[in-house]
């Protein structure tokens, strides 16, 4: 017997019933799920806060609505190293006899070159080297007394007794000694000490010896006692006692013990140095950048964008990591003031935008290992979103009617605003989100 197919009869439609509507239904829940899809991009906006249909609860994960504080993370480009290296305030004048070499680190008392054969020594201090330090002659201010008579009086200028009248516009009596002698060169050394003489001629030369005074002498005080040379007050007068130190410092130099201390003998830095380049050759004529010198800890620079530079502020803690694949904690430092066009410019194959250079500093110098240059990252906080809701990025749906949602473990879609997304979360609000509301993960 022919069944209907056989004889080419069209098939019968399906019986009306439940079974019916039943299939209709399973069919529209697969198009709108097929219409979800799970957001991968970052920084779309979100649509309302209502409910949206409900809908058959499908397979997947479950996780729950969190409130947690959300920081953005931004990684840029920096470079390992020493820091920019600084010409020495050299001020000998003379012929470069020795140099040391690049990388080598000096300390307090230790030669930074030789000129003429003469060490430059590195001492501590902020104020730099701006005179010679030593004894000083004396004045030839008397302290005897002036009696002013006139023009009529004629000098009187006996050096026993100190006594000198002004005889400024009248000529000395024939006999008398010169105005401010005293007759002899040993009653000039009294005339001296007594003031005899209205010009302070002889008596000047038989004066005290005047005491140098000033912060500088401090500073440079404070580093003879620091390599071990004392028997002096650490003060800002330049006494005997000082000279004397100053003589057995020179001694061990290898130095004329003369007790004064040249303008150019002396260098000052805030702390030890590592020497850079030398700018001349030994047998060349000193100049200003004779050498250079940087700091003796690593650090890192980077060239941040001055449109995105908010985040480089002094004391700002960032993470930099090494070529090894370790990270390590810095702290903003310094930064640059003046913006400066990128390398290559801003034509082809530049960005063009302007950077400042950002100096960041390590403390844990231990941590860097022997590295003293490589390429480094440094990860910086942009923004950051402090007890807000979040959940994965993974949870978010983008709905048939726009915006984005969240699937309810009882399959429905509530509509949510996303906010700042970072470490694969995003922030959502809405009247429909709460705390501990679990919601699917789509597969």
């Amino acid at each position: 017997m022919q069944t209907d197919h056989e004889r080419g009869a069209a098939p019968a439609p399906p019986p009306r019933g439940r079974r019916g509507r039943r299939t209709v239904l399973v069919a529209s829940a697969l198009v709108v799920v097929a219409a979800v899809a799970v957001v991968g991009a970052l920084g779309l906006g979100g649509g309302g806060a209502e409910d949206g249909s409900s809908a058959p609860p499908r397979s997947g994960s479950t996780v729950p609505v969190t409130r947690a504080t959300l920081t953005e993370r931004t990684t840029v480009d920096g470079q390992l190293g020493y820091g920019t290296e600084i010409p020495l305030p050299i001020k000998s004048t003379g012929t470069v006899t020795w140099l040391p070499t690049e990388g080598r680190t000096v300390e307090r008392g230790g030669a930074l070159l030789r000129v003429d054969d003469r060490p430059v020594v590195l001492l501590y201090g902020t104020l730099p080297m701006y005179r010679d330090l030593g004894l000083t002659a004396g004045t030839g201010t008397g302290q005897g007394t002036r009696q002013d008579a006139g023009n009529k009086k004629d000098s009187q200028g006996t050096g026993d007794q100190g006594v000198t009248d002004d005889t400024s516009q009248a000529p000395a009596p024939s006999g008398s000694p010169p105005p401010g002698g005293a007759g002899t060169e040993g009653a000039g050394g009294a005339g001296g000490a007594g003031g005899a003489g209205g010009a302070g001629g002889a008596g000047g030369a038989g004066g005290a010896a005047r005491t140098l005074r000033g912060m500088d002498v401090l500073q440079f005080e404070s580093n003879l006692a620091a390599l071990g040379y004392t028997g002096f007050t650490i003060d800002e007068e330049f006494t005997d006692a000082t000279a004397g130190a100053v003589k057995r410092w020179q001694k061990s130099l290898g130095l004329p013990q003369t007790g004064t201390v040249g303008v150019g003998d002396v260098v000052y830095s805030a702390g030890k140095v590592r020497i850079g380049h030398a700018g001349v050759r030994l047998g060349s004529g000193v100049t200003e950048e004779v050498l250079t010198y940087t700091g003796t800890s690593r650090k890192v620079v980077v060239n941040a964008s001055a449109a995105e530079d908010s985040w480089a502020v002094r004391g700002a803690a960032v993470t930099i990591g090494l070529p090894d694949g370790k990270s390590v904690k810095g702290e903003v430092a310094s930064v640059g003031k003046k913006a400066a066009a990128p390398e290559g410019g801003g034509g082809e194959g530049g960005s063009g935008a302007p950077t400042v250079p950002v100096t960041i500093t390590i403390k844990d110098q231990k941590s860097v290992g022997r590295l003293e240059s490589a390429p480094v990252t440094v990860e910086y906080v942009g923004r950051e979103r402090a007890d807000v809701l979040t959940v994965p990025v993974a949870a978010l749906v983008a709905l048939a009617e726009g915006g984005h949602g969240l699937e309810t473990a009882d399959g429905r879609f509530v509509a949510v605003k996303t906010g700042l997304f970072a470490d694969g979360r995003v922030e959502v609000s809405g009247s429909a989100v709460r705390e501990g509301m679990k919601v699917r993960i789509p597969e």
